[in-house]
C-alpha cells in the first residue's frame, strides 16, 4: 500500500508540472492487433488504446489518438505531428539514439516464425518482416534472405502467396492468425528480441516522458497493468 501511495503521488506531481501542450497527441499504427487496430466504428482500439487512455487519466492529461504508417512513425514524432508513440514499439539502442523512451510497459514479447510448412529453413530461406522493425533487423543479420513490407498484413500475404517461406513477428500478433488459418503454423524456435515495449517521446520532452513513466509505474504497482496484459494477451506479465 505504501508503494502504491508513493507512485500515485508521483503521478500527481508529474502531472502538475508545466506541460506546454493543452492536448497530448498519441501516435499509433492502428494495424497491429491485439496491440492496436481500427475497430468497426473507425476508432483506435486494442491493448494500447486501453493502456493509453488509462495512463492519460492517471496523469490528468487531455489526450487524443492519431494514426501513422509504421515506416514514418518516428519521423512524424520528431517533426511534431504528435507527442508520443504508443504502438508496440520495442525499446532498442538504435531507436534510443533518435527518440527517448519511458520504462517498458510490457516485458519483451517473444518473436516467432509463421510459415506454411514445418520444414521451413528459417536460417537460409526467404523471410518476410515489416520494415523498420526489430524483426527485419534480426533477419538481416542472419543468413536468410529478407523481404520487407510496409504493413503487417503484407508480410502474412507474402507467406500465403509463396513470396516468402515464413514471416518473423511478435508471437502475440501471429497467434490469432495461426489459430484462424489452418494453412499457417508456427515453425522453428521462438526468438527473444528487444527490451520490452515503451512509449516513445521526443528527446526534448523530458517532462512528458517522466509523466508517463510515473503513470506506468503506478499501474505496475497496483497490478492493473498486468490485468490489461492478460486481458489482451500481448505478452508475459511483470
Amino acid at each position: 500500500m505504501k508503494k502504491l501511495m508513493i507512485s500515485t503521488a508521483a503521478v500527481a506531481m508529474m502531472a502538475g508540472m508545466a506541460m506546454a501542450q493543452d492536448v497530448v497527441r498519441l501516435g499509433t499504427e492502428g494495424a497491429y492487433p491485439p496491440w492496436n487496430f481500427i475497430n468497426d466504428a473507425g476508432e483506435v482500439d486494442g491493448f494500447e488504446r486501453d493502456l493509453g487512455d488509462e495512463l492519460c487519466m492517471r496523469a490528468e492529461l487531455n489526450c487524443e489518438w492519431v494514426t501513422s504508417d509504421w515506416d514514418s512513425i518516428i519521423p512524424n514524432l520528431v517533426s511534431g505531428n504528435y507527442d508520443a508513440i504508443i504502438a508496440g514499439m520495442s525499446i532498442t539502442d538504435e531507436r534510443d539514439e533518435v527518440i527517448d523512451f519511458t520504462q517498458n510497459y510490457t516485458p519483451p514479447d517473444p518473436s516467432a516464425y509463421l510459415g506454411m510448412s514445418d520444414d521451413v529453413d528459417v536460417a537460409n530461406g526467404v523471410i518476410a518482416a515489416q520494415t523498420g522493425t526489430i524483426h527485419a533487423g534480426y533477419v538481416a543479420e542472419t543468413g536468410a534472405t529478407l523481404v520487407e513490407f510496409a504493413t503487417p498484413d503484407e508480410t502474412i500475404a507474402a507467406v500465403r502467396n509463396g513470396e516468402a517461406d515464413a514471416v518473423l513477428a511478435d508471437k502475440s500478433y501471429l497467434a490469432a492468425i495461426a489459430e484462424n488459418d489452418r494453412d499457417l503454423r508456427f515453425v522453428a524456435e521462438e526468438v527473444p528480441l528487444g527490451g520490452g515495449v515503451g512509449i516513445g517521446v521526443r528527446e526534448s520532452d523530458a517532462e512528458l516522458r517522466q509523466t508517463f513513466d510515473a503513470a506506468i509505474q503506478s499501474m505496475k504497482d497496483d497490478g492493473s497493468l498486468n490485468d490489461l496484459i492478460e486481458k489482451w494477451d500481448v505478452s508475459s506479465t511483470f
